[in-house]
């Protein structure tokens, strides 16, 4: 099968260590060139795929997180957490699964919420009883919330590659993540009911102060998605007046971050865009060479000749986001699949924003799933921890991420009735 053969190709070149966006720019211009003897108005093909207003918004939405970040407001939010529900059986977990949902919801990023959460939560776990494998794994799995619930970047960038709606993406991501967030509490109530707090134990004062001041975090993604639920700014606007926001609570209200912080912030954000854009051109002419060799249509005949229908293919594509993402990173694998699959989506009648937050809950699990398995990565930094047995600990998440995902596939309502309610879809 072609695209088979092409991504291997790819992945191949990648483990020589070819970076992403030479790989994608190399491999489809050389066999364009070999097949049709060049690449035809190839520089308004890459300008063309990198002038879109929306890609801002991603490099914004990470300023936003870094400054949040920087400016330790999550300390706050997880001392709140802990402290509403320290006295409940597994509570240091909950409290953990808490601070990683709300601030899925300020940094759009599974990675930063993950490294964020894990330096304050997992020691605080520790000391109350949980055990090793416990704090590491729900650590691991909240940070994949990252993703999912909004806003994230790479539903922005899947927003931008099929042309839909990001406030719909936006709103599909919220009940699964959720979903998932009360799975993840709900398996340390049962797993982890040594770990509690003495009850003879004060909530510390500086708590409290967090609990009051928690407010302001919170308040930073209602401002965001609620004004483009609103209609007040698109997406792109969101992250800049987001951006805003953030500055305005992390330098004046809170007054813990510097200017250094705040260049150090546009210096990463900056890098990591530009990398971005990079693996986009490239993406381009991928794609270009996907068209001219018939890649979809080779698809919808292949699914068509087997029967497949549309459970059978979504089946079929969380096998190979899944593989996918045991050696790629979640940008590429938006770039690298919707391209060959987006007329596949139509032909089968599947929904785009459903098929987003399916894609979504699949990045989540490449994101635990060795041997790339970032947020694992992340972990083993921060405690010192044999991979082995970080790599243990995420099993039962990865379990549950699966469950989500077959939940979805069964029942697309989920993710599709909040985004119709608000006027979005049919």
């Amino acid at each position: 099968m072609t695209f088979l053969l092409l991504l291997a190709a790819l992945i191949g070149l990648l483990y020589l260590g070819m970076p992403m966006f030479a790989a994608l720019f190399l491999l489809p211009l050389g066999v364009l060139i070999a097949l049709e003897g060049g690449v035809p108005a190839l520089g308004e093909m890459v300008i063309g795929k990198l002038d879109g207003y929306l890609l801002v918004a991603i490099p914004l939405f990470m300023l936003m997180a870094h400054i949040m970040v920087r400016g330790r407001v999550v300390e706050d939010l997880y001392a709140a957490a802990f402290a509403l529900m320290r006295k409940v059986r597994g509570g240091v977990g909950i409290a953990t699964v808490a601070a990683c949902t709300i601030f899925a919801a300020i940094s759009g990023s599974s990675v930063a919420t993950a490294l964020t959460i894990g330096k304050i939560a997992i020691p605080q776990m520790l000391r109350y009883g949980m055990s090793r494998r416990g704090a590491f794994g729900v650590v691991a799995g909240g940070g994949t919330l990252g993703i999912l619930i909004p806003p994230s970047a790479p539903m922005v960038l899947y927003a931008y590659v099929t042309e839909t709606s990001v406030a719909a993406l936006f709103l599909a991501g919220l009940i699964p993540g959720l979903l998932m967030a009360a799975m993840f509490a709900g398996y340390c109530f049962i797993t982890e009911g040594k770990a509690v707090v003495p009850a003879d134990e004060k909530v510390p004062e500086a708590a409290h102060h967090a609990l009051a001041r928690a407010g302001w975090s919170l308040s930073l993604p209602i401002f965001v998605l609620g004004g483009i639920y609103m209609g007040v700014f698109t997406a792109t606007e969101a992250a800049g007046t987001g951006t805003l926001y953030a500055l305005l609570i992390a330098g004046l209200i809170y007054r813990t971050l510097t200017w250094r912080d705040v260049v150090q912030g546009v210096e990463e954000a900056t890098r990591t865009s530009a990398m971005l854009l990079m693996i986009i051109a490239g993406a381009a002419i991928y794609g270009f060479m996907l068209t001219k060799l018939q890649v979809p249509q080779e698809l919808t005949k292949l699914v068509a000749d087997l029967g497949l229908g549309r459970t059978g293919f979504l089946i079929a594509m969380m096998v190979l986001l899944f593989v996918l993402g045991l050696v790629l990173e979640s940008f590429s694998i938006i770039l690298l699949t919707m391209p060959a699959i987006l007329p596949l989506l139509d032909t089968l009648g599947i929904d785009k924003v459903w098929y987003g937050i399916l894609l979504t809950l699949s990045l989540e699990m490449a994101l635990i799933s060795p041997p790339v398995a970032l947020n694992l990565v992340v972990i083993k930094a921060i405690t010192g921890a044999p991979l082995s047995e970080v790599n243990r600990s995420i099993y039962p998440y990865m379990l549950m991420l699966a469950f989500g995902t077959a939940m979805l596939i069964a029942f697309p309502e989920i993710a599709l009735w909040l985004p119709r309610q608000a006027g979005y879809g049919g």
